[in-house]
């Protein structure tokens, strides 16, 4: 018996590891390529740095990044559930650790026959399951995976909250500029608004263009309302991001009025490194390796399950007796469970687990294929709102000077008001315009960035 068991436990050492093993798809992806885009002029084929937002060259950036990373709730969030998975690893992990289990039990009893007494039992239980054919070790790569994919949603959402952050000054700076643009041209209505007044009064106006003098003052002004409530919205959510209440927003920040943007060119890097660096790829292509390793833990069903198992202990009519070699008892011996021949439910789990496994793959594929359009489109909204700022600051130039020349001509009578009104109209526009380029610009340069996947490169959270 002693022999049987020995080589019982032998074979249990040396047993196999059943179900597929994982190769990662990564590496022959077909996106090894430059970007389409990233010979557009403003781009370098550099890797972009893993604390990007500093090429805005702006302290107050940096500190806002600085205060939503200690503090933002949704990365508290994601921090609390990587220590959850590390936590479960760790309990996946104890499967390959002798099980113990200390008993102890007093009672009076009275057998068939009517005697009756008191009896006492203590014992120590050891179990050990012999993992013959890997299930507890594809077990344990399924966990280590899911922790991989936890971390790199961690990841993720370290660089949306940043990106988010920039965002949300970069919107209240863009309220800012819009805001003052306003102003100004309310100035400039304003004074135009007096002079039909005084002309009017002095004989050389009408009524008619002091009406529509008066008319154009207010729908600028009406402008002003709408730009104040979306830098209050913007520096409410910059508030939360940063894990403050809406009210507690930066007050330096709130009187900022110039989109941040980046003067150097963008290192882009290429579709390889994007691949590596994005973090919801790599969330993807490890829950592929968890769902691999599963399909391994299904497919153990297949064949038995064995435990080895032993007990010591002692049984006796009293607490005294409890010590004595007459109580004394143990065993020894293993314990082996197998459905077979009926193996139905282990190849319906086995398929269940392959389905899910074609499953992950389709959403890795998903995922890369998602990150390389994200990046392209986001290298091409960045050329064209680029372009568009610059046609939108030559357009400003014309519209400032035709207005300077309208209102000179008119104060001389060369021209009617109708030509006054019509410039700083068109002026007023182009104005408005070129701010609302420029914010869109900051945007596009953020959600490049969010595209390009850098930013989640510092560390992690400790395990709990």
């Amino acid at each position: 018996m002693k022999r049987n068991l020995i080589a019982l436990f032998g074979l249990a050492l040396s047993g196999c590891v059943v179900g597929p093993d994982y190769v990662s798809p990564a590496p022959n992806q077909p996106a090894q390529v430059p970007f389409s885009q990233a010979g557009a002029p403003g781009f370098s084929p550099a890797e972009p740095p893993a604390d990007w937002w500093r090429l805005f060259n702006q302290p107050v950036v940096d500190r806002l990044v600085g205060e939503a990373l200690a503090a933002n709730t949704d990365l508290r969030v994601a921090a609390a559930n990587l220590r959850q998975a590390r936590a479960v690893l760790r309990e996946t992990r104890a499967n390959r650790l002798p099980s113990t289990d200390i008993s102890a039990s007093a009672g009076y009893a009275r057998q068939p026959g009517g005697a009756e007494g008191e009896s006492y039992d203590a014992g120590l239980d050891l179990g050990y399951q012999v993992d013959l054919f890997g299930r507890i070790a594809r077990a344990i790569q399924a966990g280590r995976a899911d922790v991989q994919a936890t971390q790199a949603t961690y990841d993720l959402t370290r660089v949306t909250v940043v990106a988010e952050t920039i965002r949300a000054y970069a919107d209240a700076c863009a309220a800012g500029r819009q805001l003052a643009v306003a102003n100004e041209s309310l100035r400039v209505q304003e004074q135009t608004f007096d002079l039909t007044r005084r002309l009017e009064a002095g004989g050389r106006g009408t009524g008619l263009d002091t009406s529509r003098a008066a008319a154009q003052l207010e729908q600028v002004r009406s402008d002003i309302p709408n730009f104040e409530a979306g830098r209050k919205a913007a520096l409410f959510r910059l508030a939360v991001l940063t894990g403050k209440p809406p009210a507690d927003f930066p007050a330096d920040v709130a009187a900022c009025n110039t989109p941040p943007t980046v003067t150097s060119p963008i290192p882009v890097g290429d579709g390889a490194a994007l691949l590596a660096r994005r973090a919801d790829v790599r969330a993807a292509e490890r829950r592929l390796a968890a769902a691999t390793a599963r399909v391994g833990v299904a497919t153990a069903e297949l064949y038995p399950n064995i435990t080895i198992g032993g007990s010591v202990g002692s049984t006796a009519g009293s607490v005294g007796d409890l010590f004595s070699n007459s109580g004394f008892r143990f065993s020894l011996g293993p314990l082996i469970s197998w459905s077979f021949p009926n193996t139905s439910v282990a190849r319906a789990h086995i398929a269940q687990a392959e389905a899910s496994a074609d499953a992950a793959l389709a959403e890795f594929d998903g995922a890369w294929l998602a990150a390389l359009r994200d990046t392209e489109t986001a290298l091409a909204n960045y050329v064209a709102q680029g372009t568009r700022v610059e046609t939108l600051r030559r357009a400003r130039t014309q519209s400032q000077e035709a207005a300077r020349i309208a209102r000179l001509r008119y104060q001389q009578g060369a021209e009617s008001f109708q030509i006054v009104l019509d410039a700083e109209r068109s002026l007023a526009a182009s104005e408005a315009l070129l701010a609302q380029a420029q914010a869109q610009f900051s945007d596009a340069t953020v959600t490049l960035f969010l595209a390009l996947g850098g930013g989640w490169q510092q560390p992690v959270p400790a395990a709990g």
